[in-house]
């Protein structure tokens, strides 16, 4: 196990005395208040002094300081400056910080740091006079006669939660020793966000204090970036930009105001002998929520081999975690306001239910999208896979207008979308499934992989196709390669569907049948599941089991038979359309 990692700190609390009853009695003008004081006054002081927010919490506000005076002398400028502001304020607008300082030593667990000195500094914080500065015995061993303060005894305090007493003391100063430093000119506007979601990937901070390690944090970042790009329908910032943040404490907010981007990911290396532990975190610039975070541990016997598992974990970890949230910021748009890209994510979204209403809808939504963009290529993927959809539940009225529309969607995405790998793959699965067409579909699959070889659905896609040719081995390889892509996706039963029928035809029913069951727990209206489920049980003798799964089968789609499974298969070897067909007719499908 990695030993634990440890630093020693500085930690500033701040936050605002009696926040709640200013709230009450004017909401809006405290919070214009409390964020004028921290862009204007409190963060230049940081910026000044090296200080890192770890955590703002409503009025609240942890800093970490590498350095005690720094800390100290940061604490006294934007007390003294805010003292300034509120001169010049009618007295029900002032806003007054109380602030609590302490130095010690703390677990370091990625961005976040814990332990007591932590806890002390928010205690010390309630204890302060309103305007003013309370430090620990161990910040006044490491400050006395380096600043222009006094530092007066207030004695040994009991704090809540903290088993001992702790001896503190107040900070008095001059306000002519500490002038205000002039406000810095306004910063640049922001840059407009792109329409696509857009990243920006930090460089990795080095945690080890190993120097020979550096190299492999920044080269976690670089490949993340490397494998993010291949992602036409995201916008990453180039290596050069993101690196220059190396080795600074930047607020996300001012990152994703500078570089034009959504969503920010920040990451850690940590090196204990030849293990190593990787810490990444998803963030949402604008307001700081935190989407995903995860933590992988390694040997460093094999560096590259290392790199490439969690880049690969990583970039369909946060993929995926993206497309989540900016098709909830489309479902809050109204009607009116929609635009291609936008009625494409929400008729993504519909498919989730796969209900026909919800797929009708989705179909619609994208040929809205085409209308409002012709050109835009993720709305076509998006019609070949309602389609798909619609005939694997049954719900195929017109199939050679489907057919005719897919066809249509493959031309365009062909001429236009070579370099759209979702696209690419959505056309291609409809192509082999829907179309019959298994030569084209594996050409547009195989294309879309080459542009990206880390999108989860196009390697399901293949594992498809893959079966269709009787290569149940490599379809196995492939599912799993979709699902440890992205192993939480939405969609994740496309993959697991093809673990369930390649399965049944090496013949390993008690495993097709597990496959089959996970995905009925999470998508219990998939009939392709439905159906692998119903002939495994049946070649495995379980007979009143597998006529008691078609029955369900049955109910959805009352005018399936025998026949009709003969003339859509596409299983190109004879065995293993008897084998099918086989369990079909033992299962109690009508001929």
């Amino acid at each position: 196990m990695a030993r634990e990692q440890r630093r020693l700190a500085a930690i500033v609390a701040a936050d605002v005395v009696g926040y709640s009853r200013l709230m009450e009695q004017d909401e809006n003008g405290t919070l214009a208040a409390l964020r004028a004081h921290r862009s204007e006054r409190i963060e230049p002081a940081l910026v000044r002094n090296g200080g890192r927010v770890i955590k703002l919490a409503g009025d609240g506000s942890l800093i970490e300081f590498g350095s005690a005076v720094d800390a100290l002398r940061a604490s006294i400028e934007f007390q003294q400056a805010i003292a300034e502001a509120n001169s010049g304020t009618a007295e029900s607008a002032r806003l007054v910080f109380r602030v609590g300082l302490h130095l010690g030593d703390l677990v370091v667990d990625g961005h976040d740091l814990y332990g007591d000195a932590v806890n002390i500094a928010a205690r010390l914080e309630g204890a302060a006079p309103p305007g003013g500065i309370l430090i620990s015995r161990a910040v006044h061993e490491a400050v006395d006669g380096r600043l222009k303060a006094r530092l007066k005894s207030v004695g040994e305090l009991s704090l809540k939660n903290i088993e001992r007493p702790i001896a503190a003391f107040e900070v008095e100063w001059r306000a002519g020793d500490w002038p205000v430093v002039p406000a810095a000119p306004p910063a640049a506007p922001a840059l407009a966000l792109p329409e696509k979601p857009s990243i920006a990937v930090l460089p990795f901070q080095n945690l080890s204090g190993d120097p020979e390690q550096e190299y492999f944090a920044d080269g976690m970042a670089d490949d993340i970036t490397t494998e993010l790009s291949r992602f036409k329908s995201l916008f990453v910032i180039a290596r050069n930009s993101s690196f220059a943040y190396k080795g600074k404490s930047i607020d996300t907010r001012q990152i994703g105001r500078e570089l034009g981007v959504r969503y920010v990911l920040e990451g850690s290396v940590r090196k204990s002998g030849t293990r190593v532990r990787i810490s990444g975190q998803l963030v949402e610039a604008d307001s700081g929520v935190h989407l995903w975070a995860e933590r992988f541990d390694g040997s460093l016997d094999d560096v590259f081999e290392l790199q490439d598992s969690v880049t690969t974990k990583v970039v369909g970890a946060i993929t995926h975690s993206m497309h989540a949230a900016e098709t909830e910021r489309a479902r809050r748009k109204p009607v009116e306001s929609l635009d291609a890209y936008d009625c494409y994510l929400r008729g993504m979204a519909c498919l989730r239910d796969q209900t026909i209403e919800k797929t009708n809808e989705a179909l619609a939504l994208a040929r809205r999208a085409i209308g409002f963009d012709a050109g835009f290529i993720p709305a076509y993927g998006l019609i070949a896979r309602c389609h798909a959809l619609r005939l694997t539940q049954g719900w195929m009225e017109q199939h050679e207008n489907d057919q005719a529309e897919i066809r249509w969607a493959a031309q365009r995405v062909s001429a236009q979308g070579q370099d759209d790998a979702v696209a690419l793959a959505q056309v291609g699965q409809a192509m082999a499934y829907v179309c019959l067409d298994v030569e084209a579909g594996r050409a547009m699959i195989d294309a879309a992989l080459a542009v990206n070889q880390n999108l989860a659905n196009a390697w399901a896609a293949r594992a498809q196709v893959s079966g269709y040719y009787g290569e149940h081995e490599t379809t196995l390889s492939q599912a799993a390669m979709a699902l440890r892509l992205s192993p939480l996706d939405s969609e994740r039963h496309l993959a697991e569907i093809q673990m369930a029928w390649a399965n049944f035809f090496l013949r390993r029913y008690d495993e097709a049948m597990s496959w089959a069951q996970r995905v009925l727990s999470h998508r219990p209206h998939a009939m392709a599941a439905w159906l692998a489920l119903a002939i495994a049980q049946s070649q495995s003798g379980r007979t009143e089991e597998a006529r008691a799964t078609m029955a369900q089968v049955l109910r959805v789609v009352p005018d399936f038979h025998v026949a009709k499974a003969r003339e859509r298969a596409p299983y190109r070897r004879s065995e293993d359309v008897d084998l099918m067909l086989e369990g079909l007719r033992l299962a109690g499908l009508p001929e």
